[in-house]
């Protein structure tokens, strides 16, 4: 993990002082990006401090379930989610929120049903038609400034459509999916930050690989976090669809250390890295390189206890607060 104390290095010694809605100063520089080679060099572990494995692992889970609930997310092993959302005093007066530990549709529900919805001219039949077709069922019918109209939906399986575009098609250069929903930024307790995966197979290697974009990271707690989170979900569709796992490329927007985690980071400083571990996923899980069979149910079915890590050494724990 030198590259993540390069990055922390970086930021503490050319980045600027910012204030933010936590009301807690950060320290940022704007564009970062660490490439690893998850092949070569082994699982993204951060090993100068323990890594959070079990909570990081859980909250995957619960975004692949498409969770919204913070109460969800502590049964899967994850705590992350209950500041934000029963703390937050803005989520707290906010209409959308139903109740306590309610989080609105946060990354899963974007990533396994995204509301997608077409408001077509009730006299495009052939659109309409299309559409239905492609899984959109009307849900009504309108006048729209004097035209009448024909309001179409469905929720689109971003991560599965993703999967299955590997397994059809590995040659597409389109083979992501998104966490940023215009439509439904004022009803979530916390707009996505790791917004954007795009997965890259090669069907002549048979290795894939993962470009992540994340518009705001808190380098001392959400980069470690988020750097295991996003490699996992490369091994599992990697399980699912076929390929091996290769090139973990993460890009951040607003790359920033928060005052209150700076001694943290300059105690992480001092420590020497140890090697990378490796991640394993249950034999249960199938494996598609070996059984031929396409199986992304699984993407549902899979449980917190079916990653671990293997290899994996660390320096002490070390904490600091989340703002929120």
């Amino acid at each position: 993990m030198k590259q993540y104390l390069d990055l922390v290095r970086t930021v503490l010694e050319t980045g600027s002082w910012q204030d933010n809605r936590t009301g807690i100063r950060t320290i940022s520089i704007p564009g970062a990006m660490m490439r690893f080679d998850l092949l070569k060099d082994g699982f993204p572990a951060i090993t100068t401090k323990k890594l959070a494995f079990k909570s990081v692992v859980g909250e995957l889970v619960g975004f692949l379930r498409a969770t919204r609930s913070a109460a969800d997310f502590r049964a899967l092993g994850c705590k992350v989610w209950d500041q934000n959302a029963n703390e937050n005093a803005d989520w707290l007066a906010n209409p959308y929120r139903q109740g306590i530990d309610d989080l609105g549709p946060v990354y899963g529900v974007q990533w396994r049903a995204w509301p997608a919805y077409k408001l077509l001219d009730a006299a495009q039949t052939g659109q309409i038609d299309d559409a239905q077709k492609r899984g959109f069922r009307i849900v009504s019918t309108l006048q729209d400034e004097g035209a009448p109209k024909v309001l179409l939906y469905k929720a689109v399986d971003q991560l599965l459509d993703c999967c299955r575009t590997i397994v059809d098609n590995p040659g597409s250069r389109r083979i992501l999916f998104h966490g940023w929903n215009c439509a439904d930024l004022d009803a979530i307790a916390l707009p996505a930050c790791h917004l954007l995966y795009q997965f890259i197979p090669n069907a002549t290697s048979k290795e894939i690989s993962l470009c992540l974009y994340i518009r705001s990271n808190d380098i001392g707690l959400g980069t470690p976090f988020n750097l295991a989170e996003g490699a996992a979900l490369l091994h599992l569709v990697g399980r699912l669809t076929g390929y091996t796992p290769r090139w973990f490329t993460y890009f951040i927007g607003d790359a920033h250390i928060y005052e209150n985690h700076i001694e943290m980071l300059h105690e992480q400083l001092k420590r020497e890295p140890y090697p990378a571990p490796q991640l394993e996923i249950a034999d249960r899980i199938p494996a598609f390189a070996d059984t031929g069979k396409f199986e992304p149910e699984w993407l549902e079915k899979i449980e917190p206890a079916d990653f671990s890590l293997r290899g994996y050494e660390h320096h002490a724990p070390l904490t600091a607060p989340m703002a929120v």
